[in-house]
């Protein structure tokens, strides 16, 4: 009985760390799409990471794999799977993130605003809540 408790346990520890490598995915590929993927844009995915439950000694290990689930993928559809499925305040969080990351060099191209419109929608987010947050980031700059 215990051993089909802990099986249980290590099946959600499992689909939580596949579900944080999607999140930490699409993150790296926004800061990709610029061709500059800078310290900075890193430290923004970090500080996500953590705001979205990612424990700090397994951090590292969720960003590596991250990087490379990101390299080998064709697109972003795959990541947007497992982030369309969280709760609205954690679907904030990744969006903060992202414009974060987009406006880290204090400028949003056309592939980045291009994104962040194709995300709004694959995400199920209102326009609103995506515009005021970026809104809030820009602000803040």
């Amino acid at each position: 009985m215990f051993n089909l408790f802990s099986k249980e346990k290590e099946k959600r520890k499992d689909e939580s760390h596949l579900s944080l490598i999607s999140v930490a995915a699409l993150l790296i590929h926004s800061a990709k799409i610029d061709e500059n993927y800078s310290e900075k844009e890193k430290i923004i995915i970090r500080k996500a990471m953590i705001e979205m439950g990612a424990d700090q000694n397994h951090l590292d290990k969720i960003l590596k794999d991250a990087e490379i689930r990101e390299k080998d993928s064709n697109q972003i559809l795959e990541f947007t799977k497992e982030v369309k499925n969280k709760n609205i305040e954690e679907k904030k969080i990744v969006i903060e993130a992202l414009w974060t990351i987009i406006y880290s060099d204090e400028k949003a191209d056309m592939y980045e605003t291009n994104l962040m419109r194709r995300l709004s929608g694959l995400l199920y987010l209102d326009a609103k809540v995506v515009g005021d947050i970026k809104e809030k980031i820009r602000s803040n700059q």
